[in-house]
């Protein structure tokens, strides 16, 4: 007997945050939309080379290069690069060998393996992730203007200093 079709229905997905809107959605899940992901190199598939974007890409196949990016980078649990990283957010469930470098933030998601030096303001890991390598935690990078003239602590008026002691 024909039945009309059902719409879909989503199950959220324990690896998103409510509270974190600013990370499109894990590489397990199928994105809201399809704007969302800019490019997409699925299992099975090898990339050689330097790949530059901006938006979001998903990787569920093989990267041997570079990655250069201000925007977001998933890496599925297929995946496997060999590269140095460099993107506003990376979210990792694969394994990634190399330095990696995030202006933003970085979340490794079990079972994700990441070896090499990671520069980062922001790093979180869940339990079941494996990291071999070095972590420097960095500033984030904001926007605001601030004074940076120099005043000596003597100087009572606030006038900024005009020549250092020798």
């Amino acid at each position: 007997m024909w039945q009309p079709e059902k719409p879909e229905t989503k199950r959220p997905s324990p690896y998103l945050s409510s509270s974190d809107k600013s990370i499109p959605l894990s590489p397990n899940t199928q994105p809201e939309s399809t704007d969302a992901i800019v490019a997409f190199i699925g299992k099975g598939v090898e990339f050689k080379g330097t790949m530059s974007y901006s938006g979001t890409v998903r990787i569920d196949g093989v990267l041997d290069g570079e990655v250069h990016t201000d925007g977001t980078l998933l890496v599925g649990e297929e995946a496997v690069l060999t590269a140095k990283v460099s993107a506003g957010t990376i979210v990792c469930m694969g394994r990634i060998t190399g330095d990696v470098i995030a202006k933003e933030k970085i979340k490794l998601m079990a079972p994700g393996v990441l070896s090499g030096g990671v520069k980062t303001p922001s790093l979180s890991m869940e339990e079941g992730v494996q990291f071999n390598g070095t972590l420097e935690m960095t500033q984030a990078v904001k926007d605001m203007s601030r004074d940076t003239s120099l005043r000596s602590i003597d100087d009572s008026d606030g006038s900024p200093l005009q020549r250092a002691a020798a």
